[in-house]
């Protein structure tokens, strides 16, 4: 053990599967350039859906507070909610990134140099104090650190999960077209400090943003920030399906929230008023959930960025 370990100890917490298998060709190369720069690390490889919860509570409960997420957006979801809530209002833990899975949407908002920059992040023992988002929903709690997504965006990562998880690119056009052809316009009542009323107007979609970049190269929220106490409401109004297929573009540079039926807000506390769980994408995952209350954990985390 080297002087500092302290400092210097991290749990890897990898998803083997993460990328169609690449996660887990790729890993050794990486552990082998952050170990010769003096990182010492500790690997836990999970098995099934949830595991990385479950391996970084049990860590943090024994004194673990730096951990590197190996794999996708999913498995860095995953481990925050292994740490929060346990982690809220005491000691920082730190989260840094090997994005080897099929994205790091979270990452980008640093860097488009994925991998290598994390890497070189961690060897820098660079940190930036980190948001996190905590949404109330009738079954419980969940944390997340990029986004919520709800209407045509989490139908979309619905659709792709449940039906074409293993068409790859492919998989996600066909979601898109599918949906396209569905096109289910509505309500999704939400308000938040300051309002009476709930809005009730039909949407295309509403997202509840830390991160700017979802999906990737999506950026969904381009003025938010993660470190700022509050989170980026976008949402984009009834658009017509060809007025939607022609600004598809702007969803990529941020420009779609100039459209005239987009509005986006930065506020610190949401309330919702469903009448019935709904299909939502969050930080990669696809789950159903009856959504309640939306609020913020300001730099509750460190993120090696």
């Amino acid at each position: 053990m080297t002087s500092n370990t302290s400092e210097q100890n991290y749990l890897a917490i990898v998803n083997p599967a993460a990328g169609g298998g690449r996660s887990g060709k790729l890993l050794g190369a990486a552990l082998d350039r952050l170990k010769a720069g003096g990182i010492r690390i500790d690997v836990s490889v999970t098995n099934s859906p949830g595991e990385a919860t479950e391996i970084a509570r049990a860590a943090f409960a024994r004194g673990v507070r730096k951990f590197i997420a190996v794999g996708g957006d999913g498995t860095s979801y995953e481990i925050v909610n292994g740490l929060f809530p346990e982690a809220a209002g005491g000691e920082r833990p730190t989260l840094a990134f090997l994005p080897l899975g099929t994205g790091n949407s979270f990452l980008r908002d640093f860097t488009d140099r994925g991998v290598e920059y994390a890497i070189e992040s961690i060897l820098a023992r660079r940190r930036r104090s980190c948001d996190v988002m905590r949404l109330r929903h009738r079954e419980g709690v969940i944390h997340y650190i990029n986004l919520l997504s709800l209407g045509f965006t989490a139908d979309v990562a619905t659709l792709r999960a449940r039906r074409f998880r293993t068409w790859g690119e492919l998989g996600y056009f066909s979601s898109i077209f599918l949906t396209l052809a569905r096109f289910n316009r509505r309500a999704f009542p939400v308000r938040w400090k300051g309002q009476s009323e709930f809005d009730r107007r039909p949407c295309l979609f509403l997202t509840f943003n830390n991160s700017k970049f979802t999906g990737g190269t999506m950026m969904i929220a381009p003025q938010a920030q993660t470190d700022d106490g509050l989170l980026e409401y976008v949402r984009w109004g009834p658009i017509g399906r060809l007025g939607l297929i022609r600004n598809l573009p702007g969803l990529y540079d941020g420009s779609h929230i100039e459209h005239p039926l987009a509005e986006r807000n930065a506020v610190a506390h949401l309330e919702f008023d469903l009448a019935a769980p709904v299909d939502v994408m969050v930080d990669g995952e696809v789950l159903t959930l009856h959504c309640e209350e939306l609020d913020v954990l300001p730099g509750a985390l460190n993120v090696v960025a």
